[in-house]
C-alpha cells in the first residue's frame, strides 16, 4: 500500500497540474458519486493526510480518494490518448484545457462539504509528515488543518502509542489510529535505524519518540529523492549493510491485517543491543 511519502509526491503532482484552474472536464466512476457534477470548479488545491488525499474546490466541496493497494493518480496532457481514459479501472478524471488527471484503480472515493473533511478522517492519529509534528523542519502544506490536535502531533502520537501497552512495536508502528502514513517500508526502516525488533513490546520502547523521528525523517528524504532508501525492507536473505547479518522477514498483527516486516537479526535482537 502507498505510505505517506507517495501520497505527498501524488498530491504535488495534483497541485502542479490543476491548483487554481477551472475544470473542464470531470468524471467520478464512483456508484455514489457518479452524479456529481465538478465542471466549472475551481481546483483550490490537493491536501494528502497520511494514506488520503483531499482535492478541494472553490464552492466548498472535497473530493477525498484513496489509493489503498494499487491506486495512482496520473498527469497526462489533455488532448492526448490516455487523456481519454477508457480503461475499465478508471474511477475518476479531472481535467482542464492542458492537463487532465487520471484516477486508476482508486479504492475510496467520496465527495463530501470541505466543513466536514474531519468527519472521515477523526479516528486517525496525527500525519507524521505534517509540519507541526514536531518542533523539528517539518514538510509545509498550504490549508488549513485536517484534525485539530490539542498538542503538536509527535506528542499526541506519543499519548495514543503508550495507550497500546504490550503490542508489538511494529504493529503499533502500522497502525493508523495511532500515527498516520507510516506502511510496511518505513517501519521496517525506523525499527532499523533505532535498532528494535519487531515484536518488541512497544511499552517496553524507551525512544519511542525518536523512532517517530527517524520514521519521519526517512519519510520526508523519500518525498525529496522520490523513492524510498532501503536498509532492510525487500533485503531478505542478502546481507544487513550494518553488520553482515543475512536479513529476515517475518509477519506482524493479525489476519486480515497481517503485514510482512523486515528486519537485521544481527542489528535488531529481542530488545535493544
Amino acid at each position: 500500500m502507498p505510505e505517506g511519502d507517495v501520497l505527498r509526491r501524488t498530491a504535488a503532482h495534483l497541485d502542479r497540474a490543476l491548483a487554481g484552474r477551472r475544470l473542464l472536464r470531470a468524471d467520478l466512476r464512483w456508484p455514489t458519486a457518479a452524479a456529481v457534477d465538478l465542471v466549472g470548479r475551481t481546483v483550490l488545491g490537493t491536501r494528502p493526510y497520511g494514506k488520503h488525499l483531499l482535492t478541494r474546490f472553490d464552492d466548498g466541496r472535497t473530493l477525498h480518494t484513496h489509493l489503498r493497494m494499487d491506486g495512482t493518480w496520473r498527469i497526462v496532457p489533455t488532448g492526448g490518448p490516455r487523456a481519454g481514459a477508457r480503461a475499465p479501472d478508471v474511477r475518476a478524471v479531472l481535467g482542464d484545457e492542458r492537463w487532465t488527471a487520471v484516477g486508476h484503480h482508486l479504492g475510496m472515493l467520496d465527495v463530501v462539504p470541505t466543513s466536514t473533511e474531519r468527519t472521515l478522517l477523526a479516528h486517525l492519529g496525527p500525519d507524521v509528515l505534517d509540519g507541526d509534528f514536531d518542533t523539528t523542519p517539518g514538510v509545509p502544506w498550504a490549508g488549513p488543518p485536517v484534525l485539530d490536535l490539542p498538542t503538536p502531533g509527535i506528542e499526541e502520537a506519543l499519548r495514543r502509542w503508550a495507550a497500546q501497552g504490550a503490542r508489538p512495536v511494529a504493529e503499533v508502528l502500522l497502525d493508523q489510529r495511532v500515527v498516520v502514513g507510516i506502511g510496511t517500508i518505513f517501519t521496517a526502516e525506523a525499527l532499523f535505524a533505532r535498532g528494535w525488533w519487531p515484536w518488541a513490546p512497544a511499552s517496553e520502547v524507551t525512544d519511542a519518540d525518536e523512532v517517530l523521528r527517524a520514521a519521519r525523517a526517512l519519510l520526508r528524504a523519500s518525498v525529496a529523492q522520490g523513492r524510498p532508501t532501503a536498509a532492510v525492507y525487500g533485503r531478505q536473505g542478502r546481507t544487513c549493510l550494518r553488520c553482515g547479518a543475512r536479513v529476515a522477514r517475518g509477519d506482524v498483527g493479525e489476519q486480515p491485517t497481517q503485514r510482512q516486516v523486515y528486519w537485521c537479526p544481527g542489528c535488531q535482537v529481542r530488545g535493544r543491543p
